[in-house]
């Protein structure tokens, strides 16, 4: 008996990748066959490799809110990506496939195929705020999966169920799987370790701030510091026993919230997610440009149930990071989320 084959899709940054890869976790693979739909050049390419059956890549076009001239232009990317996805569903679809979508301007032209080919496609919003990607998704999907209550009324309510975020199982235990990165034991630091991440991508705001404090902040913490790929270069020449920089983190990730005594942090959907999994108060920075100002949404929801703390961009500009992290309090005891939102989210889509 062949197996069934689940599609899947998102992308342009690990937020929408690493929920697709946290329900894939928990697929059964003797029964299906995982065929991931992304761009060529994109984070998914790469944070895929070896953790689906199949990689396809379809030509992207970027989706604007405004008015531009690249709009025109971007337009016969989507067509094309239609065209590509239409080709690839036909070719490897089965009779119960489904598709899966995380978002992404990459996720449209997978959808708007699958609807064409009458495969039925399931949307997961991780954000407070909805992205225009899954908005457009959200008309072709059968059902829409939304990380927080507060989602509910961007879309259409007779298809929202409120699931809550695919954290990954790791975060719902206490143990530390990792803890070294290359030589570096942050798990044995003799002093407080302090993780710094400006997500996946980095972040300049973030990155600044630490490099003019770093003398200083070493002299009390152990760093362990995502700097970004592009920033990475430029930051490993200040590495030495206490300061550990890193260009991005994957499954270390789980093991540096566990162990850290402070956590600096944008507030995409996921960190927070993950950090509430493990009732763990830090420190956001939310980025100001995003979506519908969707981070300063998503902190708050870590703020309201833990307390954690919220420094505005132009205030953290201004600020002295030494001080902020030293007078940070860790003080409450850790209250893991119980929801089983991947479970949910599965038992909707194969059903």
């Amino acid at each position: 008996m062949s197996k069934e084959v689940l599609f899947f899709t998102g992308g342009g940054s690990g937020g929408h990748v690493v929920p697709a890869l946290t329900i894939i976790q928990n697929i059964d693979k003797n029964k299906y066959n995982i065929i991931y739909i992304g761009s060529r050049d994109g984070i998914e390419a790469e944070l895929t490799k070896k953790k689906v059956d199949l990689y396809q890549a379809i030509p992207v076009g970027k989706l604007r809110r405004y008015l531009s001239f690249q709009n025109f232009l971007d337009l016969f990317k989507v067509i094309l990506g239609i065209l590509s996805s239409v080709k690839i569903l036909m070719k490897f679809k089965s009779q119960k496939s489904r598709v899966v979508s995380l978002g992404g301007f990459v996720s449209v032209p997978v959808v708007i195929a699958s609807k064409l080919l009458g495969i039925p496609v399931f949307v997961h919003e991780q954000t407070s705020r909805v992205g225009l990607a899954n908005k457009i998704s959200s008309y072709f999907a059968k059902e829409i999966f939304i990380s927080f209550e507060e989602s509910r009324k961007f879309f259409p309510k007779e298809k929202v169920r409120y699931t809550g975020y695919p954290v990954r199982r790791e975060f719902f235990t206490k143990a530390i799987e990792v803890k070294k990165i290359d030589n570096f034991n942050f798990f044995q630091a003799s002093r407080p370790l302090l993780f710094i991440t400006g997500g996946g991508n980095g972040s300049k705001l973030l990155n600044d701030k630490v490099r003019e404090s770093l003398d200083e902040l070493k002299k009390h913490f152990t760093i362990v510091h995502q700097v970004g790929k592009a920033f990475i270069s430029e930051y490993r020449k200040f590495e030495d026993s206490v300061y550990k920089p890193v260009a991005f983190l994957g499954d270390e990730m789980p093991s540096l919230f566990k162990s850290a005594d402070v956590i600096i942090s944008r507030s995409g959907a996921g960190t927070v997610c993950e950090l509430m999994a493990l009732g763990k108060k830090s420190i956001f920075i939310p980025l100001k440009g995003a979506q519908k100002n969707e981070q300063y949404h998503n902190a708050m929801e870590a703020k309201e149930y833990l307390g954690s703390i919220i420094v505005e961009e132009d205030k953290f500009k201004d600020l002295s990071l030494v001080q902020l992290v030293r007078s940070f309090e860790l003080d409450n005891e850790p209250v893991v989320l119980k929801r089983d939102s991947v479970s949910e989210i599965l038992n909707s889509i194969l059903a």
